[in-house]
């Protein structure tokens, strides 16, 4: 398991991923998703680097609530091949921090 946490911030989007998702193995991947700031909603997506540019939701794999709630998702890898993952912030305007753990 990888916990990676993050902070968006004024641009309201934090990539994720480095690269678009490589994948030549059938695998399922459990992503527990947790937005640690009040007052703010965050979405957990998988898009092109151009709708990372935009601000866009390509999928969205995940939606947050308030801190303390976790969301799971459990997605076959092959659905996210090509693309990569981010964080939009969908509600507030303030700097939300969050916490990606990835089974």
């Amino acid at each position: 398991m990888i916990t990676i946490t993050g902070t968006v911030g004024n641009t309201g989007k934090f990539l994720v991923t480095g690269m678009p998702v490589d994948t030549k193995t059938p695998a399922v991947v459990k992503i527990a998703f947790e937005n640690n700031t009040g007052g703010t909603n965050l979405a957990l997506c998988a898009g092109t680097l151009a709708n990372f540019t935009a601000a866009t939701i390509g999928t969205q794999l995940s939606d947050s609530g308030g801190p303390g709630f976790q969301f799971l998702t459990i997605v076959d890898v092959s659905l996210l091949a090509g693309q990569v993952i981010y964080v939009l912030r969908t509600v507030g305007s303030a700097a939300s921090s969050f916490t990606i753990n990835i089974e």
